[in-house]
């Protein structure tokens, strides 16, 4: 895979045009922010990625045991900055549960646990250096604070910090969140989200939910 090449830190790539592994989707306007990373979106924001040429030449898990892989899905104008590192490949053949969590080569097809798809959902932004486990579900809207540690489910537009991750605060009060989560401006067309952007990017979610009654129910 050619290297993706960042001009300067503001500098970003739609991961829809720069995905080649089929184990990632990504959704509208997703962007990664690589320039102070020096690696690749799947060779290193993303870790322990089977489903690439590379791993597949070397050893295709799903075709010779029957492992069902986790995925990465990515949805709208998610934001994921410089950094961040996003978990797959289950438990990566280390069994907690074993006397040693040492992976031999002789126990790889048992060692294998999957975590479930890491679910990032539309508007949420992940923060530089952020981690964030497999398996988990970040909601719509939430905010990944730089440097935290994601372990479990994150609500949508809420902020969490630290390591593990914690809630902080929401973003806004429960009515506008469920505002927000009814009228799904990540999910308009790109015609429908330019007209709306003086509303998009302000603070009157209820003047944004009445141009959604008006203008695209």
């Amino acid at each position: 895979m050619e290297k993706e090449i960042y001009n300067n830190w503001s500098d970003t790539k739609y991961i829809k045009d720069i995905i080649t592994n089929p184990l990632i989707t990504a959704g509208n306007k997703s962007y990664y922010s690589g320039f102070y990373s020096n690696y690749s979106f799947e060779n290193g924001c993303v870790r322990y990625l089977w489903g690439d040429e590379t791993t597949v030449d070397f050893f295709n898990p799903k075709e010779q045991f029957g492992w069902e892989l986790d995925r990465l899905e990515i949805g709208n104008y998610v934001c994921i900055a410089s950094g961040a590192t996003i978990l797959l490949g289950g438990n990566h053949n280390h069994r907690s549960d074993w006397v040693s969590v040492y992976p031999f080569p002789q126990t790889i097809q048992k060692s294998f646990q999957n975590k479930g798809d890491t679910i990032i959902k539309s508007d949420a932004w992940i923060g530089m250096n952020a981690t964030i486990m497999p398996g988990v579900t970040i909601g719509e809207g939430a905010i990944i604070a730089a440097e935290s540690v994601v372990i479990k489910n994150i609500e949508p537009y809420t902020v969490v910090a630290g390591n593990p991750a914690k809630k902080i605060k929401n973003r806004f009060t429960d009515e506008e969140i469920n505002l927000l989560l009814e009228l799904r401006w990540f999910n308009w067309s790109d015609e429908e989200v330019e007209k709306a952007i003086p509303l998009i990017m302000s603070q009157n979610i209820k003047g944004l939910y009445d141009y959604y009654l008006k203008h695209i129910k």
